[in-house]
């Protein structure tokens, strides 16, 4: 997930990345693992792009595969922590995920079979796992304030999972440790060793792949998640300019001080910057919404 812990990459794609790499364990040798590289980039420019935004999109991982690994991941996440005993919270984000992943369902038809738990934890943060299994944690609904915050949050999250971002890191991940695995193999001395300079270019290559490619695409991810979640907030009636009071005050949440460039996640003040550029098209959307809700109840 996103808000802002990243509990989403962390856990369930952990987990995704661990079973895929496996299947490629078991081709060895260099040709084989030259073998994998080529394919991947061969199907690197494939066949899907993000709704809403265009953006072509590396993904060798399929639906059924990314469905049936968050399936079990949100059966062991729930497993982990005690379900809210807050009869009021876990009907109010019911509700509030049935409008948002109808909406999700009427705009981009993602077919999801809709999953939604309510733990116990105090930590701000709620993901949405491939195949629309949601889990909110109760320490989020501070900051939600309000239907409307709760819809954005959820939107958001559910954003991520029907732009299958979750499998498109998986295979960037994967396509970065193959390249780097064929680079090895090229820098290898005889009998297979790597003498200093060959390690300490493989080294640069890590680090480079990291900052150049895998970061900038998560950053990248929550834009468009950003995007996308105004977009179905608005559709399921709630009014958008929450998003931003929203991150307003996920703004205030003491992180950890690094640099942009090494961040996973947008700077707070270009994240607002981005949702106040994307607002007059969600607001369209919000005027011409089958229902208003506005703000909603109070959380």
């Amino acid at each position: 997930m996103t808000f802002p812990l990243n509990f989403y990459s962390k856990n369930s794609m952990k987990s995704l990345i661990n079973q895929l790499v496996d299947v490629r364990a078991r081709l060895t040798g260099p040709m084989f693992r030259g073998l994998w590289l080529l394919v991947v980039l061969t199907v690197a420019y494939g066949c899907a792009s993000v709704p809403h935004t265009g953006r072509r999109q590396f993904n060798v991982v399929s639906d059924q595969q990314l469905n049936a690994l968050g399936a079990n991941a949100f059966k062991e996440i729930s497993g982990k922590e005690p379900s809210s005993k807050d009869e009021r919270i876990n009907a109010t984000v019911k509700r509030v995920v049935e409008r948002v992943s109808a909406a999700a369902e009427a705009v981009d038809k993602p077919n999801f079979k809709w999953e939604v738990q309510v733990l116990e934890n105090k930590d701000p943060n709620a993901v949405c796992l491939p195949g629309g299994k949601i889990v909110v944690f109760s320490g989020i609904i501070p900051y939600a304030r309000n239907e409307a915050g709760l819809a954005a949050i959820v939107a958001h999250e559910v954003a991520h999972a029907v732009a299958r971002h979750g499998g498109e890191r998986v295979s960037q991940a994967l396509t970065v440790n193959g390249a780097l695995q064929v680079g090895s193999l090229a820098l290898s001395k005889e009998g297979g060793k790597l003498d200093a300079r060959s390690k300490r270019i493989l080294g640069a290559l890590g680090s480079g792949a990291l900052v150049g490619i895998l970061l900038p695409y998560s950053r990248v991810h929550e834009f468009e998640a950003d995007r996308i979640g105004q977009i179905y907030m608005a559709r399921a009636g709630y009014d958008p300019t929450e998003s931003l009071r929203l991150w307003e005050r996920m703004a205030e949440i003491k992180k950890p001080q690094v640099p942009p460039w090494l961040s996973t996640h947008p700077a707070d003040q270009d994240r607002l910057r981005k949702l106040k550029e994307f607002l007059p098209d969600a607001m369209r959307i919000y005027d011409d919404a089958p229902r208003k809700f506005g703000k909603g109840s109070d959380l």
